[in-house]
């Protein structure tokens, strides 16, 4: 197994300092990091929030919307920092809802030069638009970090089932997964360039929440992403109370896309979250005029982890997203089934499904 780098930081002697701020104990900031200009010269600044407690402990960053149109975190930040003040034992929160403002805007996930933010880390000081940004995360907010969670949703006319996304090669990094709370914990390192790669490289545990789809703020999924935030801060004890658990996790780290055949219009016969059996039909492919084309199926057992929301489709366009475990369909059933005394996960599961029409096969 490689061991992270060690990151580059400020000396725990020494007080954080965000947008020209020195952050004193026991205060609350917000604070702007200036990182453009429109066309007629006015300034583009990302908001930061900044909680710091009286006592000294770990210094956890909460970010979202990196995609522009991923709009999920911006609930969830709400819910936790927010909703009620967030009173801290120790340590201290750094908070941004709104990373890529641009995008927000124009309800776009990319910034106005076209890149994905996401892939621009640490960035440039000097480089384009995006990695100018991502420098300046990097630079004023990422590597004073001990903790980071990035919250993100499920591209564009598609949806996930809340799931955490982390190197679970490293300790502190699966640990800090587990402690989120999230039934389903998939392994990935992240693509090169992305938020959480570059932090963990540098030393600091990132695990991203994966929830939801672009363009809403879901309740249930705002439900799962606060408690998950708090179940951290508790376990790091920058929080009191105890870490609220699931009734079941399970690591992932294989999955697959089904992918349509024909083009066509689906119906769709299951639903995100849902446990499915290799064979199981889960959707039919009807031509325009109604007649069964073909049948799309689960090639494993496992999990649905996503699926599309757009009912047409061409050939070779992602449908399904199957998260395949270790202990098959039998044992997956002994495990899940508790998920029917987990009322948050029941709702969530119901509340992802409401804009797709989800049928039982036909015989």
């Amino acid at each position: 197994m490689k061991k992270s780098r060690p990151r580059t930081s400020r000396k725990k002697s020494e007080k954080l300092c965000i947008a020209g701020q020195v952050i004193e104990r026991g205060q609350v900031y917000d604070l702007h990091l200036n990182y453009s200009q429109s066309y007629t010269g006015i300034s583009i600044s990302v908001p930061v929030r900044v909680v710091a407690a009286k006592k000294p402990g770990p210094v956890v960053f909460l970010c979202a919307t990196i995609h522009g149109d991923e709009l999920n975190g911006i609930g969830i930040i709400r819910q936790v920092m927010f909703d009620e003040p967030l009173d801290l034992e120790r340590g201290t929160v750094i908070a941004v809802p709104v990373v890529n403002v641009l995008g927000l805007e124009s309800h776009t996930r990319y910034l106005p030069d076209r890149r994905d933010l996401n892939r621009c880390f640490p960035g440039s000081a000097k480089g384009s638009l995006s990695s100018r940004l991502a420098r300046l995360i990097y630079d004023e907010i990422v590597r004073h970090c001990d903790y980071l969670i990035d919250f993100h949703t499920a591209a564009v006319r598609r949806t996930n089932y809340p799931n955490i996304r982390a190197n679970l090669d490293v300790p502190t990094v699966r640990k800090l997964a587990h402690a989120f709370g999230c039934e389903l914990i998939v392994h990935s390192k992240g693509a090169k360039g992305s938020l959480r790669s570059v932090a963990v490289a540098r030393g600091i545990p990132t695990i991203v929440l994966e929830a939801g789809e672009v363009w809403k703020i879901e309740p249930g999924v705002m439900e799962i992403g606060a408690r998950g935030a708090f179940n951290v801060l508790k376990h790091l004890r920058m929080l009191p109370g105890e870490v609220v658990k699931p009734p079941h996790q399970i690591e992932i780290r294989k999955s697959v896309w089904v992918r349509a055949e024909r083009g066509g219009i689906l119906k769709f016969h299951a639903s995100p979250g849902e446990l499915v059996k290799a064979g199981q039909c889960l959707a039919t492919n009807f031509s325009i005029f109604g007649e069964t084309q073909n049948h799309i199926a689960s090639p494993a057992d496992g999990v649905i982890l996503g699926m599309t929301t757009m009912p047409a489709v061409k050939p070779g366009e992602p449908v399904f997203h199957i998260a395949i475990a270790e202990h098959g369909h039998a044992g997956l059933k002994r495990r899940i089934g508790n998920r029917k005394r987990a009322k948050l996960h029941k709702d969530v599961q119901a509340d992802l499904a409401t804009s797709i029409a989800v049928s039982p096969e036909e015989d």
